[in-house]
């Protein structure tokens, strides 16, 4: 499919994160003083990370080719003014007049089953399109932040997870795909800041959720709401002893906005340190959507880590970062997303 630009410029609009023009910004008249290139800008965290670089008052050129974001991700933007859009694979060069003050690389499949149905894209973006993307950054002299995982980590044996771990990761096993890529982006961005002089950030991302995920993408938030919502069973594989931390997509984004202005070079965990089994992520899920269809259990994944919480020591230190938002909260706003997609009579709905 041939690229698509999109350029938006005309009136404000309400993102995420309040009203994209800003007193001290857009609404005075101002042009905006910095230019972002952000890849994967229609995805989940993308496009809320595109919502608040417009609070900020940057000038935004988002790319994606929709392999796993969505064009109504960003439908909103359609009144921001400095939103321009592209539709492109940042694997293949990519031509865009002017220079840039930032490049944030975000382009990936993300969950599990996104990634397993594109295991070779995934690996291509995670390489190179790291490359092209930093490529871009040594060129304007720009920072360069790019958007790693706690899936680094793979099935850790040090708990919580520190960025000094190396790690312990099945190379081989279906889910590589993925964690190889980030591991590899990673050992890229490195080696551009080390031999290139690029100036570099790494952030290691933990669960995050909210407004925008895909109800089908295989991930616990959606995938127990999905089930929730429809009065159906809640999946949970294994016991339901396995742990995760929870990380609302405002409390990340600004993570990363942080990072973006730091000169951090190593890399820096973002995400909300309360962990739950997953256990106990299904109570929440159950009381917040009021289901009584109870639980049911499958066999675990393979490789699926067992426990998984951040330790965000680093980002409290260097970034003043911490997650504000708590989980009920998180999780009600959430819901309140996902009600555009039932019919009005679905049960957990119409009876709130």
């Amino acid at each position: 499919m041939r690229d698509i630009d999109f350029v938006f410029s005309t009136d404000a609009t309400i993102g995420a994160y309040g009203p994209v023009l800003r007193k001290n910004g857009w609404e005075t008249g101002a042009f905006p003083v910095k230019r972002v290139l952000l890849s994967g800008a229609a995805g989940f965290i993308g496009s809320h990370l595109c919502d608040r670089l417009l609070q900020e008052a940057y000038e935004v050129v988002g790319v994606d080719n929709f392999i796993t974001g969505h064009e109504r991700n960003i439908s909103h933007l359609a009144g921001a003014p400095y939103f321009e859009f592209r539709r492109h694979d940042v694997t293949t060069p990519l031509a865009i007049a002017g220079r840039f003050d930032y490049v944030i690389h975000a382009a990936s499949p993300a969950s599990p089953r996104d990634y397993l149905e594109h295991p070779i894209e995934t690996l291509d973006v995670g390489s190179i399109g790291t490359k092209r993307m930093l490529e871009i950054a040594e060129r304007d002299g720009a920072k360069f932040l790019i958007t790693s995982t706690s899936e680094s980590y793979g099935d850790p044996t040090v708990h919580p997870q520190v960025e000094t771990y190396w790690g312990n990761v099945n190379p081989v096993g279906p889910r590589s795909c993925y964690d190889e890529s980030k591991r590899f982006a990673e050992a890229t961005t490195m080696a551009y800041h080390r031999a290139r002089g690029v100036k570099t950030s790494i952030a290691r991302i933990f669960n995050t959720y909210g407004p925008r995920m895909k109800l089908n993408d295989g991930r616990v938030v959606p995938a127990f709401l999905d089930q929730a919502l429809r009065g159906e069973p809640i999946t949970i594989f294994g016991e339901g002893t396995q742990t995760r931390s929870f990380c609302y997509v405002s409390d990340l984004v600004d993570g990363l906005y942080r990072l973006m202005l730091s000169d951090e070079v190593y890399p820096v965990n973002l995400g909300n340190p309360h962990e739950l089994t997953i256990r106990q992520f299904a109570s929440v899920i159950t009381q917040a959507t009021g289901t009584t269809a109870g639980l049911i259990h499958q066999p675990l994944p393979e490789d699926d880590p067992r426990q998984r919480k951040p330790d965000i020591s680093k980002a409290r230190r260097i970034l003043g970062w911490e997650p504000k938002v708590p989980l009920e909260e998180g999780i009600r706003r959430t819901i309140e997303y996902f009600r555009q997609f039932y019919p009005a009579d679905t049960p957990a709905l119409s009876s709130r």
